[in-house]
């Protein structure tokens, strides 16, 4: 049997068999609210031990299962969607390689451990975005991992100042003299994986990778990997005084400066890797007003709606010869009607539409920040950022799904392959259903119930429905100026972060190599070289010539009169 199916259907049965086998598991975890530190010691030098630890808890067991199911899905996607690629294989060994180091990264409480599932992510990551091979993709991929190298550099930090605690355990941390050192290193090895600002530009350019890796790597696992470990040092990192203005601050700009972005955006991947960018934005910012379990509940839900609508912008881009323009698409609705109503699905609930799954999360996190004493312009900038969600996403279903026919007439429109539509059924039922039953479990660990007055509760549907307004208003292709001036380059850049991200290190490296061209190369080289040996032979060529003509001169004329004296004698 196995011998019939592809290396990605079988990698598909396995993560998804083991999805199905942990599910009960995780509620007996859940209900009885149990977790078990399994620890084994390896070596003790002085009084610091060598251990290896993994935990068992609600956290890593639903995370395990939330990655596994999204996975199992992605690579039955991959059984059609990937499959004229000659390295097939290849790519199913690199998506299994992340699925093991994420579960690495979730069970592992223990920094110098879970550095081999942090770096296994970076290095698994940069080698799917580089699988195309040319030169977008090792472009992006090099940003990517000059980006990540940041977070991996202050993981590493982290484990030298923790050798003081005599233990890495994450879990059991206590404050010490170097705490504010130690949960600034954590904060920004989190911010370079869940590309917070300054970081953030390396998101959207490692869309150059194949479409189901930005549904499972670039949407739901990878870069969720920093706000889950905010998630494991909480308890420890909400001791400093300024983690969480400081979080809630980074990560209220990087999810206006997405919303803003999203809205100029054109290629379709990079749209959808905006709204991950805002989504995660949501997500730190839960963190940052001391929501952790709504942090959490949102990161669940948004890995099952994000993954779907990658799968469907994925047959999308497929069905229009792989083009990724919006305004190049048209009429779609009309030729995949399933794939277009499960991309219907995700959008809604990632506007946060009643009953769906992005609705439990997001309503309850904007709901808990109006009941906080938080800063005011923050909440305005928040609610300002979800009115430009809706407002993307329509826009997004104006120019490909519903607007007139811009692409050409011969393209086929695939709805009759079951690996896809198995793949999207299972994501959108997960969509609908997971925000509602997730609830049951997350409402448990939230404060007691709290009442808002009337406005306040209407304010979040009133936002979107704004959003959606204005979009429909403003939605017209000459709205948005053709010609490039300088407040939609400022925009279009991520508030000038992909050019500041890339171009320096491109102009420094540039000029570095000129410099050293033109000092060694055309320099000391040429001196002490070729050149140099060639022109001091030859002065010495010149001069022994001159030498021996003089003398040969000499002895001539001595000769001459030698012969001359001896005539006359």
């Amino acid at each position: 049997m196995f011998k019939l199916l592809k290396s990605s259907s079988i990698s598909s049965i396995f993560l998804l068999s083991y999805s199905l086998v942990l599910a009960p598991f995780t509620c007996y975890f859940v209900m009885n609210e149990m977790a078990y530190l399994v620890e084994w010691n390896i070596i003790s030098v002085s009084s610091c031990n060598i251990t290896l630890t993994f935990i068992l808890d609600m956290v890593s067991l639903s995370f395990s299962n939330t990655v596994c199911l999204i996975s199992g899905c992605v690579m039955m996607f991959s059984s059609s969607y990937m499959s004229h690629d000659p390295f097939l294989k290849r790519f199913v060994w690199l998506v299994m390689l992340f699925v093991a180091s994420m579960n690495l990264l979730v069970f592992i409480p223990s920094l110098p451990a879970l550095l081999l599932g942090w770096d296994g992510l970076g290095i698994v990551s940069f080698a799917l975005v580089i699988y195309y091979q040319n030169m977008k993709s090792l472009s992006a991929g090099m940003l990517t991992i000059l980006a990540n190298r940041i977070g991996d550099v202050m993981i590493l930090l982290s484990i030298g100042m923790l050798a003081l605690q005599g233990h890495w355990i994450i879990t059991l941390l206590s404050d010490f003299h170097l705490s504010g050192y130690l949960t600034l290193a954590i904060l920004i090895a989190a911010m370079t994986k869940s590309a917070q600002i300054p970081f953030s530009s390396w998101l959207p350019a490692a869309m150059a990778a194949p479409t189901p890796v930005s549904a499972l790597v670039h949407s739901s696992t990878l870069v969720t990997a920093g706000v889950f470990l905010l998630i494991r040092f909480y308890p420890f990192l909400s001791q400093s005084s300024w983690f969480q203005p400081a979080l809630l601050f980074i990560s209220v700009l990087t999810l206006l400066m997405a919303g803003i972005g999203a809205n100029y955006e054109n290629d379709l991947k990079k749209i959808i890797a905006l709204s991950t960018l805002s989504q995660l934005g949501v997500m730190m910012m839960s963190l940052g007003m001391g929501m952790v379990y709504l942090a959490l509940f949102h990161l669940y839900t948004h890995a099952l709606f994000k993954a779907l609508l990658f799968l469907c912008a994925g047959m999308i881009i497929h069905n229009s010869s792989n083009a990724q323009d919006i305004r190049m698409m048209g009429s779609i609705a009309a030729q995949s009607p399933i794939t277009v109503a499960c991309l219907n699905i995700a959008n809604l609930s990632l506007c946060g539409a009643p009953f769906l799954s992005g609705f439990y999360s997001k309503d309850l996190i904007l709901e808990t920040a109006l009941a906080n004493p938080t800063n005011s312009l923050m909440v305005v900038l928040i609610f300002l950022a979800t009115g430009m969600t809706a407002a993307y996403s329509l826009r997004l279903s104006f120019c490909s799904l519903w607007s007139n026919m811009k692409n050409n007439s011969f393209h086929s429109k695939v709805e009759k392959d079951p690996y896809v539509n198995w793949a999207t059924t299972i994501l959108t039922l997960a969509a609908i259903m997971a925000g509602a039953l997730l609830q049951v479990v997350f409402l448990s660990f939230t404060p007691q119930p709290f009442v808002l007055p009337f406005l306040y509760k209407m304010l979040t549907p009133i936002v979107i429905i704004s959003g959606l307004f204005l979009a429909a208003i403003f939605w017209d292709p000459d709205f948005f100026p053709k010609k490039m001036n300088k407040a939609k380059y400022f925009f279009t850049t991520m508030w000038f972060l992909a050019p500041v991200s890339t171009q320096p290190l491109t102009k420094m490296s540039m000029l570095l190599g000129t410099n050293i061209m033109k000092s060694v190369d055309q320099g000391w080289l040429e001196i002490l070289g070729g050149q140099g040996v060639f022109m001091t032979s030859t002065q010495l060529f010149q001069a022994n010539q001159q030498f021996q003509m003089k003398s040969f001169n000499f002895f001539v004329m001595t000769i001459l009169l030698v012969v001359l004296l001896l005539v006359c004698a």
